[in-house]
């Protein structure tokens, strides 16, 4: 069946970014631990009122993060509120004094290590980059997804506009079937009834192409040989005036010239055809044999088989149900189904076309809020960052709180800007946190891991969920009867296989082609009409006496007194008595031993004379004798069994010519009775191959899996449930490790910012480590620094 491939390939590999988002479904994994609930629970739920309660315990994970994200966005403004407050008051570490500590350094080391370790984790681990990596990773999808729209489109329109051709194809093959049947019925049948014992036909066409070869090919070689005979007698007669040039006489070249005079007796023909007797006589016998017409035999018989009803009753029996097969198929409503979605079609695509820009201007602002969410972020993150490197490269320890340096003192007041950033911008990050956390990890757990798995399809399947009425929901909506085994689930695995929508959506309950491919209804009807055939054909004659008689002398034709022996044993021979190439290679190399002059030269020259003479008259004499054998030796074979097959032939024909004459109705009849069992089994491969197309490939429903796929499994699931789960995880991670954030921020700006009064020692009491102020008073106020 013709079918065509389809462009859209439902599958997306995010790439990189694939790292976080398994570590996203990790981590939801651990807030939501418990599995998808079957369809059989949720209904138990709902009719048991228990759905609130038992959505409160599979939701568990989710309710208590939620709620730590609200108590985060409370609690932490409030915090910020009153740490402002209590600083105001010169409490919290708002005073500027200082008390000195000998593990000073140390603290200070450790609070600007911890701060950089949490600002590093907020800016590079689960921070920003991961939230902005999320945020770029769905606007690129959405930009590139409406090439993925156009190629689901395009796949439907495909599936839409093909179906009607391949319904048409699978009708029309069923002339092809129709054809076959009659052609067998009509030419095949009647050779089988009478003609197949008539091969002896066959064998008088061979013996005479066999005599015509035999015929051509002595010709052939009696002139060629002749002609060779002349050609080699002038080769040795050249050969011999060179070898009698003064120069062999020379006591260098008396040799080889002695050895190439003894060696020219060799240049002579070895097969004489010339004696051979001819076949002109048996070819003229055969020539009269075949003028019988064996064809116009065979012509009379079938004109009468054709003119007779049986074969006008079967083939308009074949041709009814052809145009059965034709009216059922164009009764079925399919042109104005397809007609009608491809309406809906186009218009959803026009739709799509039309919105999809509103969709990227929309994108853009979302892309612009999140990246603003990220800034914010940024923001608190440079401040500690600038904290960090002016108060670490601004400290000077030998100076005192009171006497820190500008960049020192500048880097303290970084920190707490920071601190100040982040208790206003915290609470903002974690509403975005949790709003995004409640919506994208329900989807993911709700949606795309039961997808994936196929527990959301076995949800939708179960009995009476979606209608208390309906057992099967889909049977019930497209077949108005919900007692149908049709399935959400079985409908999508069998689409994702590409298998037809007919075994797909169960249309046999729609229509029935087991009833409409049932030839079993029309085989009775021609059974009935083969019972009244009357067929006369006693006028024909298969085979007069003239004709047996041309048989018979072609049994004498004499074929069997060909001289066999005596062709095999010419043919068997060589055509020359050496072999003139391997003459000619010895002729050249025994030259080459003479000195340089015209006796090499001329030696040569008649080497290549002999290598033409070869390749010009001994190889096509060479083809010739292989002809001649073949042809002599099936005349041989044909000669020894030629009586017994004549015998036989006219056997055959006057057994068929009694038959004709006496009960030729009733065999015919019989017969094609016999033959109904083949031309039917034609028909059942027919019916089992359309069958098997339409379950397995016409309409082939992959295109609305592949719909399927992109709605849920791509878009929804991953561009925009795992990009948007990943952006919340990022964004709840850097807003948590603001907390720590905030303390070593605190704890580090009194280190490094410029203090109004210190704590003054003497050197005795405190050895190195105290200042000595003369103009300030020590003032001890254990104040929280």
């Amino acid at each position: 069946v013709p079918a065509k491939t389809y462009d859209t390939g439902a599958y997306h590999e995010p790439g990189a970014i694939g790292i976080l988002f398994k570590i996203v479904h990790a981590f939801l994994y651990l807030v939501q631990p418990n599995t998808f609930p079957q369809g059989k629970q949720i209904n138990y739920f709902c009719l048991k009122y228990r759905f609130v309660i038992d959505a409160i315990y599979y939701e568990i994970g989710f309710i208590v993060s939620a709620a730590l994200g609200l108590l985060f966005i409370l609690l932490l403004p409030l915090v910020g509120l009153c740490f402002c407050m209590c600083r105001c008051c010169d409490n919290c570490g708002g005073e500027m004094h200082q008390r000195q500590k000998k593990n000073a350094d140390c603290q200070r080391s450790c609070f600007a290590t911890f701060l950089f370790v949490a600002s590093l984790i907020i800016r590079q681990v689960v921070g920003v980059l991961c939230a902005y990596a999320a945020n770029q990773h769905l606007t690129n999808q959405v930009r590139g997804a409406k090439k993925l729209v156009n190629s689901n489109f395009k796949d439907l329109k495909i599936f839409l506009n093909d179906t009607p051709a391949q319904i048409d194809y699978l009708v029309s093959q069923y002339n092809t079937t129709k054809d076959k049947a009659l052609s067998d019925l009509n030419s095949c049948f009647l050779k089988k009834v009478f003609f197949k014992k008539f091969h002896i036909f066959a064998a008088i066409r061979e013996t005479k192409e066999a005599l015509e070869n035999v015929s051509v090919s002595v010709e052939v070689l009696q002139e060629g040989t002749e002609r060779l005979h002349a050609n080699l007698t002038d080769v040795k007669m050249h050969l011999s005036n060179t070898l009698n040039d003064s120069a062999c006489n020379a006591a260098q070249a008396a040799s080889t010239c002695n050895i190439i005079r003894n060696s020219l007796d060799q240049l002579n023909i070895n097969a004489n055809f010339s004696g051979l007797p001819g076949v002109s006589s048996q070819l003229a016998k055969i020539n009269d044999v075949l003028k019988i017409d064996l064809s116009s035999l065979v012509q009379k018989v079938h004109s009468q088989y054709r003119q007779s009803n049986i074969f006008h009753n079967i083939k308009s029996v074949l041709e009814s149900i052809g145009s059965n097969i034709t009216t059922f198929t164009r009764a079925l409503p399919v042109q104005k189904v397809l007609a009608d979605l491809m309406v809906h079609l186009t218009q959803s695509e026009a739709y799509v076309q039309d919105y999809f820009p509103v969709v990227e201007q929309y994108d853009f602002y979302r892309w612009l809020g999140c990246l603003i969410l990220c800034c914010m972020l940024v923001l608190i993150l440079v401040f500690y960052y600038l904290g960090l490197l002016c108060g670490t490269c601004g400290y000077d320890k030998h100076a005192s709180p009171t006497t820190r340096g500008c960049i020192s003192n500048t880097g303290g007041n970084f920190l707490m800007a920071g601190v100040g950033f982040s208790f206003l911008f915290s609470w903002v990050l974690m509403i975005v946190v949790v709003l995004t956390f409640v919506t994208g990890g329900n989807v993911e757990k709700l949606v795309c891991e039961p997808f994936e798995d196929k527990n959301l399809f076995k949800v939708l399947d179960t009995p009476y969920l979606l209608n208390k009425h309906w057992k099967n929901y889909l049977a019930g909506i497209i077949f108005k009867n919900p007692n149908v085994n049709l399935t959400f689930e079985k409908v999508y695995s069998d689409c994702k296989e590409n298998k037809g929508i007919y075994t797909s959506l169960h249309l046999e309950h729609l229509f029935n082609i087991n009833e409409l491919l049932n030839i079993s209804m029309y085989t009775e009807d021609v059974a009935l009409r083969i019972e009244h055939i009357q067929i006369n054909l006693s006028k024909i004659i298969l085979l007069d006496e003239i004709g047996k008689e041309n048989l018979l002398n072609f049994s004498s034709s004499g074929i069997d007194g060909i001289d066999f022996s005596a062709y095999l044993t010419e043919i068997n021979k060589s055509v020359t008595k050496v072999d003139l190439l391997s003459f000619a290679n010895d002729l050249e190399a025994r030259a080459d031993q003479l000195p340089k002059g015209a006796l090499e030269n001329a030696l040569k020259g008649h080497a290549n004379n002999i290598r033409m003479i070869h390749n010009q008259q001994v190889v096509p004499l060479e083809q010739a004798m292989s002809t001649l054998n073949q042809s002599i030796r099936l005349l041989k074979r044909t000669s020894s069994e030629l009586m017994v097959k004549v015998k036989n032939v006219i056997s055959a024909v006057n057994a068929a010519q009694n038959l004709i004459n006496n009960n030729a109705s009733h065999v015919i009849v019989q017969e094609t009775k016999k033959y109904m069992d083949i031309i039917i089994g034609y028909f059942e491969q027919y019916t089992e191959w359309v069958k098997e197309s339409i379950s397995m490939e016409v309409a082939a429903c992959k295109p609305i899996a592949n719909v399927i796929d992109t709605a849920v499994d791509i878009f929804l699931c991953s561009y925009i449930a795992d990009s948007v789960n990943t952006f919340w995880f990022g964004l709840g991670g850097s807003s948590m490790f603001l907390i720590p954030a905030i303390i070593f921020a605190v704890k580090l700006s009194k280190y490094y910012r410029r203090m109004d009064t210190e704590d003054v020692y003497d050197d005795m009491e405190n050895g190195n480590n105290g200042y000595h102020k003369e103009h300030f008073y020590g003032i001890h106020n254990p104040v929280f620094t």
